[in-house]
């Protein structure tokens, strides 16, 4: 979906990325980058007490390593415009493999020469259960004038 421009993009068009394992190393660094130490996240001990029973993935590194996942494509996507109505639904853990589901849901044309294309999205595991669902929107370039559409 992200290799179209906006005027290419019709609502109801569906994406699925590839996937991308969690690992104990993505935990520990984005706790570094981020300062989220959390210990639900970075104690074992403390996380085998919990209703998890053991260290979950920060949701935010979560979304962020789906954000990788959807592949844009220099000079049709203009940037990432938002997020709305995120959920964190289930846990994702170290070992886990997430793959992102979209489908074009609205769109709305700007007059600067791209649009916004907001599209339903599903982070699910390798169960194929949602770990996190929202609305994601992408501000998308036009096709350039004169070019088949």
């Amino acid at each position: 979906m992200f290799n179209k421009h906006y005027d290419e993009v019709e609502v109801g068009e569906e994406w699925v990325s590839g996937g991308r394992t969690i690992t104990e190393a993505d935990i520990v660094n984005f706790a570094g980058v981020s300062g989220d130490f959390y210990p639900l996240h970075m104690d074992r001990e403390y996380a085998g007490n919990t209703p998890f029973g053991k260290p979950i993935a920060h949701g935010m590194l979560v979304l962020s390593i789906a954000t990788g996942l959807m592949n844009f494509t220099p000079g049709i996507i203009a940037a990432f415009y938002g997020m709305d109505n995120i959920r964190f639904v289930r846990p994702t853990f170290i070992g886990d493999t997430i793959k992102v589901r979209m489908k074009a849901d609205d769109k709305q044309e700007r007059k600067n020469g791209t649009g916004v294309i907001a599209c339903k999205t599903e982070i699910v595991n390798q169960n194929d259960e949602t770990v996190i669902a929202g609305t994601f929107r992408m501000l998308v370039n036009q096709a350039p004038v004169g070019a088949e559409v």
